[in-house]
């Protein structure tokens, strides 16, 4: 099962996670061959971490919810909190460490699936998923990577996820890992 699992920073971390970065980056080579997509969000200009973003497959949420509170930061207390959701992934394409990116994130009350994709085209959207409930039934919010930081690019997607009870964040992304 695919999990997406997001860690929000604890404060004033930043100089703690690059003293522990070789211990986050061992730890995450161990699932290397399991991430479908990894890499941190960031601060508006891009200047400072502010959580880490994983999909990655496992058995179980018991396994999602392990590979969060066994990850280096989260044991350091560099973490001051994490989700782990199931995903089903509807869209994936190969994103550079070059490119800017917005992670955009919708959460809702569950709901039947619904297989509508988002408005965005393929060269704008780098990656959407759905996040589902741990029978993959209902639908509980979705997990997108929009190739930019054009705000009017990023509003046309939080525009079309908005609704009442829902709530939408954007925030910079970048791809991760080693190589």
């Amino acid at each position: 099962m695919l999990f997406y699992v997001h860690a929000e920073d604890a404060p004033d971390v930043q100089d703690r996670m690059i003293a522990q970065g070789e211990a986050h980056w061992s730890y995450m080579d161990r699932f290397a061959d399991r991430l479908v997509l990894r890499g941190p969000t960031l601060s508006a200009d891009g200047e400072e971490h502010t959580g880490s973003v994983h999909v990655v497959e496992v058995a179980d949420r018991a396994a999602a919810e392990r590979f969060a509170t066994r990850e280096p930061y989260w044991i350091s207390g560099l973490y001051r909190e994490f989700t782990a959701d199931r995903i089903i992934v509807r869209q994936q394409g190969e994103i550079s460490r070059d490119e800017d990116a917005t992670l955009v994130t919708a959460r809702w009350g569950a709901r039947p699936i619904d297989t509508t994709e988002p408005g965005l085209s393929p060269q704008s959207l780098a990656f959407f998923g759905l996040l589902v409930d741990d029978e993959g039934v209902r639908s509980t919010g979705c997990v997108a990577v929009v190739r930019t930081l054009v705000d009017r690019e990023v509003q046309a997607l939080v525009d079309e996820l908005a609704d009442e009870g829902v709530t939408v964040t954007a925030r910079r992304w970048c791809r991760g890992g080693r190589s």
